[in-house]
């Protein structure tokens, strides 16, 4: 089994100490695990995201010894999560009904309204 781990920084600013130390503790564990650690730029604020602060956090990195086996920008995978979500969307899912025994087939806005009106 292949152990995987991900560290997600957001280029808004430069790596300080808490991503650093996140980052260690991932790349430690996933390394004692024959593991792979996966950095993905959370570069969904695009007011706030830079590209001189993304590559500069792939730099302090590199320079604190945490190497990586992918990386990916979390804003080129939109349309996967789109695709997704519409998927999601399409399923059924089916719920018994424990006094009464029926079942129903329920897609997921037919869910979420069945769930707020009986776990209210």
């Amino acid at each position: 089994m292949l152990f995987k781990s991900r560290f997600a920084p957001s280029p808004t600013g430069l790596l300080h100490i808490g991503n650093a130390r996140s980052a260690a503790l991932n790349w430690a564990h996933i390394k004692s695990k024959s593991g792979e650690l996966i950095l993905r730029i959370d570069d969904t604020d695009t007011e706030r995201s830079k590209k001189k602060y993304e590559e500069a956090i792939k730099n302090d990195l590199e320079w604190l010894g945490i190497t990586w086996s992918k990386i990916f920008n979390q804003s080129n995978r939109t349309k996967i999560y789109q695709n997704k979500t519409e998927e999601l969307k399409q399923k059924k899912v089916k719920l018994k009904d424990m006094q009464s025994g029926k079942e129903q087939l329920l897609n997921a806005e037919e869910l979420v309204l069945f769930l707020q009106k009986n776990l209210e």
